[in-house]
């Protein structure tokens, strides 16, 4: 479906104000967006090689469909505070990715998208760095063809292209932007030995996540889901299984004495949205009053928020996935 040069149509009367001009993006590099003016970075993921699942359709009876890339995987997320609508922002990064070269394979507005079972069907960065209203957002898939090519080379090109996917969605008075690309890469060449060479034994799971391990997660990933701090459906109250996570981020918040955080409670999809979103924030507080009352950390250092079911780590269409989105992560703020 090409799509470049109607989008471009179609946005033609929006205008928004954009920051400072950044380095045009190169081939194989990450895309480079000139954003609008306001506009704050908050968050950053990469994965050296992996499988992205890039939406190229709406959600339909038989799912939405789903072109599989492999690659470099780098996930950015930014905030706006301002009056702009989610179709404005989206046409200013939607016409530098089409200057940059990208073809636009597939593009939604909500109820085009297919709603609340689109929404739930793509990767979304967790909240609180991206936040996505039911009611209000607006999507697209686009692709970068890879450089001529003939003869045996053909075959590689589709595995070469550049891929990207872009979410707009407004909540309250924040617009939240979220960018994801796939890089092909050559990865360099895992050490290999022989199936008689034992390798090294690896650390039991967990053994890691001390207060140091803690802090160094914090630190590479910006937030952290506490281990053990697991709810049954519609409950609130921690379990003995808690007790050593949450020792671990006292102890961190205690070698750290200038650290926040930000406690975010989160649920599976049984009930209500008004509800879960309730039922999270009762989560989140109470993992802070623990910290507050027995580990006497200092009630200032620590805010909470309740996503509810708004960002799954896993499926609610399993038992087992909606136990892993009953969770609490927390957040570093500052250090």
């Amino acid at each position: 479906m090409r799509l470049g040069l109607a989008v471009l149509a179609l946005g033609g009367c929006l205008s928004l104000a954009v920051s400072s001009v950044s380095a045009q993006a190169q081939p194989g590099a990450a895309v480079s967006l000139q954003l609008p003016d306001g506009a704050t970075a908050r968050s950053k993921r990469e994965t050296a090689m992996g499988t992205y699942a890039l939406p190229v359709g709406p959600f339909s009876a038989a799912g939405i469909p789903l072109r599989l890339k492999e690659g470099h995987i780098l996930r950015r997320t930014w905030h706006l505070q301002s009056d702009a609508t989610v179709l404005q922002v989206l046409d200013v990064l939607r016409r530098q990715l089409v200057e940059q070269g990208y073809e636009i394979l597939f593009q939604c507005e909500t109820r085009q998208c297919g709603g609340f079972d689109f929404r739930f069907g793509i990767e979304v960065v967790p909240a609180p760095d991206m936040v996505v209203s039911l009611s209000d957002y607006h999507f697209l898939a686009a692709q970068k063809p890879a450089s001529s090519v003939t003869g045996a080379e053909a075959a590689d090109a589709a595995e070469a292209t550049q891929v990207v996917s872009l979410l707009v969605s407004r909540s309250g008075t924040v617009t939240y932007m979220q960018l994801i690309e796939v890089t092909p890469e050559k990865q360099a060449p895992l050490a290999l030995v022989t199936s008689e060479t034992s390798p090294p034994a690896l650390p039991l799971q967990g053994q890691t996540q001390t207060a140091s391990g803690l802090e160094n997660l914090l630190e590479q990933q910006g937030h952290v889901v506490l281990d053990g701090v697991a709810f049954g459906t519609g409950g609130e109250a921690l379990g003995q299984e808690a007790i050593a996570s949450l020792e671990r981020l006292a102890g961190f918040l205690d070698e750290a004495p200038k650290a926040q955080v930000l406690i975010v409670g989160h649920t599976d999809s049984v009930g209500g949205l008004e509800d879960n979103k309730s039922l999270s924030l009762r989560r989140a507080q109470v993992v802070k009053e623990t910290l507050v009352q027995t580990y006497g950390v200092a009630e200032a250092r620590i805010a909470v928020a309740g996503a509810g079911f708004m960002a799954p780590i896993a499926s609610n269409l399993t038992a087992a996935g909606r136990e892993q989105n009953r969770r609490v992560e927390v957040v570093l703020l500052s250090r």
